[in-house]
């Protein structure tokens, strides 16, 4: 079977929205089994509609559109349904109700323009809307020039509504008119490695994987996660084979493997605070506190982190973490000697059990011959050492944070995992 995606949107079209939508859909229906052949983003324009559909029946089994059926003028999808498939619209009673209701919940009356959101096309099958207004439409038409039927389904642009109504409705309906088959995903979370690099070390494992399993690099700032997908007939017997799997990847590359399946270091890290009954502090110069806040952005961090102090300046080093003068004047912000005497500070100034430090030149600008842009310390500090590591992280400033802040939270997770055993 092949599904056709189609989102309407011009602000799609000039960036100024992301199509989270596409991915998701995407996701969501290879879980299920189905797998997404073309993803088309067109203008709301009533024409461009008609001839996407007029292409996407060509090809497609299932074509799933979302976007333009809101309240205002600008949201064309439905008269252009009913120019394409020939029909009318129609009051439709449910819709309307389901319509009412939404607007009851929130004391307001249901307005003219509202109300016409209860019209759709009388050859489709409605999907009534639980959490929005717009209700979505299910349709069949004959594939030109074969035999068999094409199924359109047309949703609300707005993410929380059509999720809701692909995971509710449109899915269990896929699947039972169209045979499925079992998909099983396992992605191997890594840091502290380049994807060229991560390549080279594995590429014979990898070149030994099953034909049924299919190996994906999904890079970003920081991370390189390795997604393995099995499909089959057999689930059970799917999931035995990548766990197998891996077992050997892990035996490889056991250093830089540091969860499973999306799995946030800054989670793991906390996870490992509460298990110990432990704190962390963190003294920041180059990351301005973004450990900090991927630290609290995990829900009960305030058993486990005590603070931060963003010491941008020189004097605040001095002032609030104990940075030698002399010791910033001699090795200058962004060297071991200072990251050393900020990690001990915050550390002893908060009373946690432990710490990180950071200084680094985060660029564009600023840096030199001996220190270029980029050139990042980070320190641990424990009850038993002080250690810092020197990095090169590239010249972008957005990217050389968030490195920063990931080398350091897995620096403190391999830490931690060292002291406990």
């Amino acid at each position: 079977m092949k599904i056709e995606v189609l989102n309407i949107g011009n602000e799609l079209l000039i960036g100024q929205v992301v199509n989270t939508n596409a991915s998701w859909l995407g996701e969501e229906l290879n879980l299920a089994g189905f797998m997404v052949n073309r993803i088309v983003v067109i203008a709301d324009d009533g024409d461009e509609i008609i001839s996407a559909l007029s292409e996407a029946t060509l090809r497609a089994d299932v074509v799933l559109i979302s976007g333009g059926l809101g309240p205002t003028k600008d949201d064309i999808t439905k008269d252009a349904l009913c120019r394409f498939f020939n029909t009318r619209l129609i009051f439709n009673k449910e819709a309307y109700e389901n319509i009412e209701g939404f607007f009851r919940q929130r004391n307001l009356a249901v307005s003219v323009i509202n109300r016409k959101q209860a019209e759709i096309p009388e050859s489709c099958i409605p999907i009534q809307n639980r959490h929005g207004t717009a209700p979505g439409m299910w349709f069949e038409i004959e594939r030109p020039g074969s035999t068999g039927k094409v199924k359109i389904v047309s949703m609300p642009g707005v993410p929380f509504e059509m999720k809701a109504m692909v995971t509710d409705s449109v899915i269990p309906w896929l699947k039972k008119v169209f045979p499925s088959h079992a998909v099983v995903h396992k992605t191997i979370m890594t840091q502290g490695i380049g994807e060229s690099f991560l390549s080279d070390i594995i590429e014979e494992w990898e070149n030994q994987l099953p034909s049924s399993i299919s190996l994906a690099y999904l890079p970003q700032p920081g991370i390189v996660r390795l997604r393995m997908t099995a499909s089959g007939s057999d689930g059970k017997e799917l999931k035995t084979l990548i766990n197998r799997e891996t077992e050997k990847l892990l035996a490889i590359i056991p250093e830089y493997v540091y969860g499973f399946d999306d799995e946030k270091l800054e989670d793991i890290i906390g996870k490992l605070l509460i298990r110990d009954n432990s704190t962390i502090s963190t003294a920041e110069s180059c990351t301005g506190g973004y450990i900090a806040h991927l630290l609290t952005t995990i829900p009960g961090s305030s058993s486990y982190f005590r603070g931060s102090v963003v010491a941008y300046a020189n004097d605040i080093k001095e002032s609030e973490l104990n940075v030698r003068p002399e010791t910033l004047t001699r090795y200058g912000a962004v060297s071991e000697e200072v990251v050393l005497e900020m990690a001990a500070g915050i550390r002893t100034k908060f009373k946690t059990r432990y710490s990180i430090a950071t200084s680094g030149i985060a660029g564009p600008a600023g840096g030199t011959v001996e220190k270029p842009v980029g050139t990042t310390w980070i320190a641990i500090a424990t009850p038993e050492k002080i250690f810092a590591k020197k990095y090169l992280f590239g010249d972008n400033r957005e990217r050389n944070i968030r490195r920063t802040a990931l080398q350091a939270l897995n620096l403190l997770r391999k830490e931690i995992i060292r002291a406990s055993k």
